[in-house]
């Protein structure tokens, strides 16, 4: 039986909000594998408080910035071990530094940010010397670019959450407004996806057989399981998909409706969140 610890189960019940012993109960049944216990008290029936917890860094500061043109944005994640530190100015600095650079080079990812240099100092380097001088772990943990005609950027929570979205039209000051309600709405919400066409195959299968257990789990005749994780499925488009969400500030209109209000034909192309905790 694998050894599941009081600190696992904790962790477990941070993501979830469910109880300590349908956690540790979770987490034995799947030899500590920690999405797998999420699906296993969802097909329980456990009342699940965050089904996609982004938990990546204990502590840290995140930013999110677009350029003058909005043809591109950027989220840089830089993680460290405490709140203290998280808060204290110079860090803040250092990551709006990386951040800044990050949206002027636009590298492939986090090895080749963190290879580019401030003032002649690489990245990595610069990082390095923060972990000798404040002795905390310190790095650069998330690193996303989106890139378009109109990207609109939000930064949530005092810069523990970041928000890019990629609107089609060309950019101007309306849709800019409408771009930071969606980004608000994709902060709150945590949309899987744009719409449901762009949910990957393993998701939508993923929810269909959480479905189907969860049918059986209430006693429904087989005859009509795969009917049910139909209508559970659709319920889940409904509401872990962008533009079918209701929109947070107008709950008589979903998201798709608003932006088509706002402007004709405007829609979210894509989107980014990445998010500190």
């Amino acid at each position: 039986m694998t050894t599941i610890s009081a600190s696992e189960v904790n962790k477990l019940r941070q993501m979830t909000g469910a109880g300590m012993m349908d956690c540790k109960n979770a987490l034995v049944e799947t030899n500590g594998d920690f999405e797998a216990a999420v699906d296993f008290l969802r097909k329980k029936g456990a009342k699940i408080a965050a089904k996609r917890a982004d938990r990546e860094a204990t502590e840290g500061c995140v930013i999110a910035l677009t350029n003058d043109s909005r043809s591109a944005g950027v989220i840089v994640l830089v993680s460290c071990e405490t709140d203290f530190v998280a808060k204290n100015e110079n860090f803040v600095a250092m990551a709006k530094n990386i951040a800044t650079v990050a949206l002027e080079n636009k590298p492939a990812d986090v090895d080749a940010l963190k290879a580019l240099a401030i003032d002649g100092v690489s990245i990595a380097d610069r990082l390095m010397e923060e972990v000798a001088k404040i002795g905390e772990k310190i790095d650069v943990t998330k690193y996303e670019l989106v890139e378009g005609s109109n990207v609109v950027s939000y930064i949530h929570g005092a810069n523990r959450m970041g928000v890019l979205v990629e609107l089609n039209n060309a950019a101007n000051d309306s849709n800019h407004t409408a771009g930071k309600d969606v980004a608000m709405q994709i902060a709150a919400m945590n949309p899987v996806a744009v719409n449901r066409d762009s949910v990957d195959a393993k998701t939508i299968e993923r929810e269909l057989e959480i479905g189907r257990e969860q049918a059986r789990a209430e006693g429904k005749p087989e005859a009509m399981i795969d009917r049910i994780a139909t209508g559970k499925l659709e319920k889940f488009f409904k509401e872990s998909t962008l533009l079918a969400q209701d929109f947070v500030k107008d709950g008589s209109m979903t998201i798709e409706k608003y932006l088509s209000g706002v402007e004709p034909g405007l829609t979210v192309s894509s989107f980014k969140r990445v998010q500190l905790g």
